[in-house]
């Protein structure tokens, strides 16, 4: 049960960071980098293609679902392992003499 609830907070990290991508990027970009490999020579000469924002986006949003299908499974088996847990443990009680 521990590994699971350490697995939902790992889950949460990633769509945590994976949300904080495209912020990190633009404060890389307001500081005179490069962001983070969005623009090579800075903000002042960034001649990005055109699908090149829609491909990020794209790429961020499939991983978020990812994330997103990976915590709803992990909780579908913690809330499972809880309920079986619960009625081995009602079943001992009743019957337990």
């Amino acid at each position: 049960m521990t590994a699971l609830r350490i697995a939902v907070a790992l889950i949460l990290a990633a769509i945590v960071a994976v949300a904080l991508v495209p912020l990190l990027a633009l404060l890389d970009l307001a500081g005179g980098g490069d962001g983070l490999g969005l623009c090579r020579d800075g903000l002042a000469s960034c001649r990005a293609a055109y699908f090149e924002g829609p491909e990020v986006l794209a790429v961020l949003a499939v991983l978020l679902f990812i994330l997103l299908a990976l915590l709803r499974l992990t909780l579908v088996v913690r809330r499972r392992l809880e309920a079986r847990r619960d009625s081995v443990g009602r079943s001992e009680g009743l019957g337990g003499g």
